[in-house]
């Protein structure tokens, strides 16, 4: 299998193909705003990372460790400055892994279970890690005779082991936590509040007098936890939001008030620009 060294190619293969992509990145493409894919993402941190923001949760993070995130859940990396940002990250198309799942083994858990708070990180062992390179290896290397066959064998064998581990962490065996940083609390209730109150009016000096910060202070804290300031957060999530709402049917017009917007023409542009086509669209594309 070809391995890109864009994460848009990788992700765009993915969705023209139904299938899955895989992307090796350096410092040669930026990491991106906030945002969202169509596709399920892992993501593997190989150097330069620092903290990963995934809907609700900043995690810290280092070399290894491994991250699950789906369709419908923003995210935004932040880089150690000066270093070489290393990563492996594979998209995979939600309906290919639900026909790969069956009645007894569900690849999509890791994707779909978010029971609690902060399910998206596992810390692989020495052991895992080399494993998890190793299909890596097996996806990167072959090109002969019945590769397509011996790639679709070895994905699902990385699935099932990725599963494995997930599933082992969310028993209690394996323990990981979101970042625990200076302003953590005060963040976690303003991030909180934010995501309760999404269908209402959101400004800076709103939010800044509800818990008792000058505009400055909270744009402070918000930046430090995140690397993004808080309009931007509030934007992606939105549109988030209506992602969700646009698959579980509601109309381009009900999602729109549903979302916060405070006018179709707005909501048509910011969700167009972000999701690359028309909230209209989306929405015939989710229901086939």
């Amino acid at each position: 299998m070809h391995i890109f060294n864009s994460c848009k190619e990788s992700s765009q293969y993915c969705l023209d193909t139904q299938t899955f992509g895989i992307a090796h990145l350096y410092n040669t493409e930026k990491t991106s705003d906030i945002h969202i894919h169509d596709c399920y993402e892992i993501y593997y941190s190989i150097a330069g990372g620092k903290q990963f923001l995934i809907n609700d949760c900043v995690y810290d993070f280092a070399p290894n460790d491994i991250f699950f995130i789906n369709n419908f859940e923003t995210h935004h990396i932040q880089s150690l400055v000066d270093k070489e940002h290393e990563r492996i990250v594979i998209h995979v198309h939600p309906r290919y892994l639900k026909e790969l799942s069956t009645e007894q083994t569900n690849l999509e858990y890791c994707f779909t279970c978010r029971e609690g708070c902060c399910n998206n990180k596992v810390t692989m062992t020495a052991d895992e890690q080399k494993r998890f390179l190793y299909f890596i290896n097996q996806l990167s290397s072959r090109n002969q005779y019945g590769q397509d066959l011996l790639d679709y064998t070895t994905f699902i064998r990385l699935m099932v082991f990725l599963n494995d581990i997930f599933t082992r962490q969310m028993n209690g065996n394996i323990e990981t936590k979101p970042s625990t940083g200076n302003y953590n609390q005060k963040f976690n209730d303003i991030i909180s509040y934010i995501n309760q109150h999404l269908s209402e009016e959101l400004t800076i000096q709103m939010l800044a007098e509800k818990f008792f910060l000058s505009s400055s202070h909270l744009c402070a804290i918000f930046k430090t936890e995140t690397g993004i300031t808080i309009k931007k957060y509030i934007l992606a999530q939105r549109i988030n939001l209506a992602k969700s709402l646009l698959t579980s049917g509601y109309t381009t017009s009900e999602t729109c008030e549903m979302c916060g917007f405070n006018d179709y023409s707005n909501f048509y542009k910011t969700f167009t620009k972000m999701v690359g086509i028309s909230p209209r669209a989306y929405a015939q594309f989710s229901s086939k």
